[in-house]
């Protein structure tokens, strides 16, 4: 997933909001998110006196330009070259992150510390692999954007600018608004909390994980207070359906595929990062497909086996974890991708994981072309901003009424959390990834249309559900949060939530999957 092209930054609201995502209401009265369009509708909520403002001063993450969204043509016979560079690059930050991270006193006691030693030393070494990444494109005859260079400069974050959605569009990195969605630019101010006490620009008192803190969680980088909503308070959200015509494609395909109860982890990601360990920096469930690593092949994934009921679907379903922050250590605790980046905490396993296709209400659909490769959402919103978030919290009982991106639910007594995911349903028609993993697929318009000449395919659809003791807000803190794994910079944002999927079927399944959902059967 691309990191932050953004370059300006603009005073925050001082509100929360709850971003609004279009979903539909399917059978069975759950909530399949058969939306046309990943919006992000401002729906300002004041709750309670729980909002602390954090010292403005505070450095409280890095944020770098995105270079992997700027390289949207990059030959096939360099992409893997890239890819590893890319993955360089990533890793680079998070070593930055933590350096921020481990040394406050210093940053208090010199107001160019994080200048000198941390962001221009970080400059250095992202100019030596951009250059390398020039190389690998030109050799193969392809062409650099001419602005690649000045991708090298990365920033420091104050804690009022990384708010739970309070990050600014961005206009500037290749990000695809893909579906005419609104951008939500709002945000709540920034809370140093999860049981640390509030200080000023590097001077703040250690918390309860027995280190210096910033922005509040067990490791010391998320989630805060303002992450959070009670979503009884919550104005409902949801707007309608598209209207469906009569060529509607209205059936739909459900593989049972399990909760990942084997525990199936790894802190990989083939798609963005093939080749390289530990290259999400986060860990995943994965369902479907049971041999999917950083050096799975096409192959690999026809020998993999297996956990859907049909052993057809050899598909790999993967995102990022839940944890619980309950003080708790997990069985990665002193691993990469686990606490050594800052994910802590209980790992939950979901109580349910429904993957369900979906048609167009406007449209026949094609069939899923062989591994094909889709991302939904991005991991890095916290820098990059809302145009491609796409994450979608709610609680039982509240889905068809309210739908949040920028915040974590507290569900009330008996409820329980649900992610819900609806992948890009429209595909170019020819690639089955791109040198972003974004361009070869598209979400369709507010109406339910392909644009620009890309076809309807089925529309991949999740809702995992979990059962979560309530977090408590008290005082301007988060008691027992949760939080989904991600980058360390990222802070543990509810917008950074997202989700992968690489087709793989044998036995005629992608065709009897669009078969079905066009016929306007309900096929399992």
């Amino acid at each position: 997933m691309g990191r932050n092209t953004r370059k300006r930054r603009t005073p925050l609201a001082t509100k929360a909001i709850a971003a609004s995502a279009a979903l539909a209401l399917g059978g069975g009265g759950l909530i399949w998110a058969n939306f046309y369009a990943s919006a992000h509708e401002s729906n300002h909520q004041s709750w309670g006196g729980n909002q602390t403002k954090a010292a403005t001063a505070q450095v409280a993450t890095i944020s770098c330009p995105d270079v992997g969204q700027k390289l949207t043509n990059v030959p096939n016979q360099a992409r893997t070259e890239v890819a590893g560079e890319l993955a360089n690059l990533d890793r680079q930050i998070t070593d930055a992150y933590q350096r921020l991270a481990t040394t406050r006193d210093a940053q208090a006691q010199d107001a160019s510390f994080v200048q000198n030693s941390i962001l221009q030393p970080l400059k250095d070494r992202r100019a030596a692999i951009l250059d390398r990444i020039k190389l690998e494109i030109t050799r193969v005859g392809g062409t650099v954007p001419g602005d690649l260079s000045v991708l090298a400069s990365c920033t420091a974050q104050n804690a009022n600018q990384t708010t739970a959605g309070g990050q600014q569009q961005n206009n500037t990195g290749g990000q695809q608004n893909t579906g005419g969605q609104q951008q939500n630019t709002g945000g709540q101010q920034q809370n140093n909390t999860g049981g640390q006490q509030q200080g000023g620009a590097g001077g703040q008192q250690q918390g309860n994980a027995g280190q210096q803190q910033n922005v509040g969680g067990q490791a010391g980088n998320g989630p805060v207070a303002a992450d959070f909503v009670d979503i009884t308070k919550v104005q409902p959200n949801v707007p309608a359906k598209p209207r469906r015509n009569g060529n509607a494609s209205t059936g739909t395909f459900t593989t049972r595929c399990g909760v990942n109860a084997n525990k199936n982890h790894n802190t990989d990601n083939v798609i963005v990062a093939p080749g390289v360990a530990n290259g999400a920096h986060h860990l995943h469930d994965y369902v479907g497909n049971q041999k999917v690593n950083a050096f799975s092949s096409n192959q690999t994934f026809l020998q993999g086996g297996t956990s859907c009921q049909n052993s057809s679907d050899l598909s790999s379903y993967y995102w990022p974890v839940v944890r619980v922050q309950d003080g708790s250590q997990d069985f990665d605790q002193n691993k990469d991708g686990g606490g050594k980046e800052g994910n802590v905490g209980k790992i939950l396993t979901p109580v349910s994981a429904q993957i369900k296709y979906v048609g167009s209400p406007t449209s026949k659909v094609v069939a899923m072309p062989q591994f094909l490769r889709i991302i939904t959402g991005d991991a890095k919103t916290t820098t990059n901003g809302l145009a491609n978030a796409n994450a979608h919290w709610s609680c039982t009982g509240f889905e068809n009424k309210v739908q949040l991106t920028t915040q974590y639910p507290i569900c009330p007594q008996g409820s329980k959390v649900v992610r819900t995911f609806a992948f890009q349903s429209c595909w170019d028609g020819q690639n089955v990834d791109s040198a972003n993993h974004r361009t070869h697929v598209a979400f369709a318009d507010a109406g339910g249309n392909c644009q620009n000449g890309f076809k309807a395919i089925p529309q991949l659809t999740m809702r995992l559900v979990y059962n979560i003791t309530p977090p408590v807000l008290q005082n301007g803190q988060v008691k027992n949060a949760y939080a989904v794994d991600g980058f360390p910079e990222q802070l543990h944002k509810a917008a950074t939530d997202h989700d992968d999927f690489i087709s793989v079927t044998k036995n005629g399944l992608a065709n009897r999957i669009a078969n079905c959902v066009n016929r306007g059967q309900n096929c399992a």
